[in-house]
């Protein structure tokens, strides 16, 4: 048995990815995209036809450059969605801008009109998560996007805080980031770290063991891996979220994982109930330091990400305006 396939018996196995062959290829149930893996996925032969299909949508909204760059940008983001939806039978997660972080009404009305362009290409919204950094702002936008139907994935988590207001939120699935919380404590401490004591894999656990204790229905699905350690060390999460490349190690590699994360065993974890005001919950994750400075930080690489996006958006849309 290949550990994919041992894998796959306890976690929903996605692609994070925005390449659809390497999609296809691996038949993951869902797939992830960001603003970094279209820019890669745009500048491919195979995807050029996207690429004038969005420029084309952009120019038919009309406005100037930095408007139509805006709508080019959402159109891209649909339309590789919905070619990922043709290779995957769940859902595809489309994100919302970082630079909208800290603005609940932006990030709302944004995850709406992508829901809006979705549907437009006939793509139930049961098959798209919009994807929204973990702050009070975007868990408060993410609270009003569920109870109209609208699910959720909220990214760039990393303490505990973040978890619990997302479940009290209801949102629909968080992206705790294994290997970024992983690559804080290995620099701050200046050595390598034991795989059982690896601290992306401890948060995940007792996030997981917190939301099937106290009966959440938020999904959690581990991102952001360093190696097949952190991977095995968390079969039986929800969902996992795994590169390409570690795809092809899991696919190619025979043996068993045998299942760390189990809910049966959740009720005996040492958690106590949690209700988060908004005070509570920034005074309780600006007590971990590595969240708050990996939040910071994850903020500002999606924004950056996202420019060079916008200006390869830029770029398109000058050259059809002619």
């Amino acid at each position: 048995m290949k550990l994919l396939e041992s894998l796959s018996k306890y976690t929903t196995v996605v692609a994070d990815t925005g390449d659809i062959e390497a999609i296809a290829r691996h038949r993951p149930q869902d797939a992830t995209t960001n603003p970094s893996l279209l820019y890669s996925a745009a500048q491919m032969p195979a995807y050029h036809h996207l690429v004038e299909e969005a420029s084309q949508l952009a120019m038919a909204r009309g406005g100037n450059h930095v408007e139509m760059a805006e709508e080019f940008i959402d159109h891209l983001f649909v339309l590789f969605g919905c070619e990922i939806l043709k290779v995957v039978p769940g859902r595809v997660s489309t994100e919302v801008a970082a630079s909208l972080s800290f603005d609940t009404e932006a990030t709302a009305t944004k995850g709406r009109k992508l829901i809006s362009l979705y549907e437009k290409k006939g793509v139930d919204r049961k098959r798209v998560l919009i994807k929204i950094a973990s702050t009070w702002e975007g868990i408060r936008a993410a609270e009003m996007l569920e109870k109209e139907g609208i699910h959720c994935n909220l990214t760039l988590l990393f303490s505990f805080a973040q978890a619990v207001a997302c479940a009290e939120a209801k949102v629909t699935l968080i992206s705790p980031f294994v290997g970024r919380i992983y690559d804080w404590y290995k620099k701050n401490s200046g050595k390598d770290i034991p795989d059982d004591q690896d601290p992306g894999v401890i948060s995940v656990t007792r996030i997981y063991n917190y939301y099937k204790k106290f009966g959440y229905k938020t999904q959690v699905m581990g991102a952001s891996f360093r190696n097949l350690n952190q991977i095995i060390r968390l079969a039986g999460s929800d969902l996992l979220t795994i590169s390409p490349d570690l795809l092809d190690k899991l696919e190619q590699n025979d043996g068993v994982i045998d299942r760390a994360l189990d809910p049966a065993k959740a009720p005996s974890a040492k958690e106590e109930h949690l209700h988060l005001d908004e005070k509570t919950f920034r005074w309780m994750h600006n007590e971990d330091a590595m969240a708050t400075e990996k939040l910071g930080e994850g903020i500002r690489k999606f924004a950056s990400d996202a420019r060079h996006l916008e200006d390869y958006a830029l770029t398109k849309v000058a050259a059809k305006a002619g």
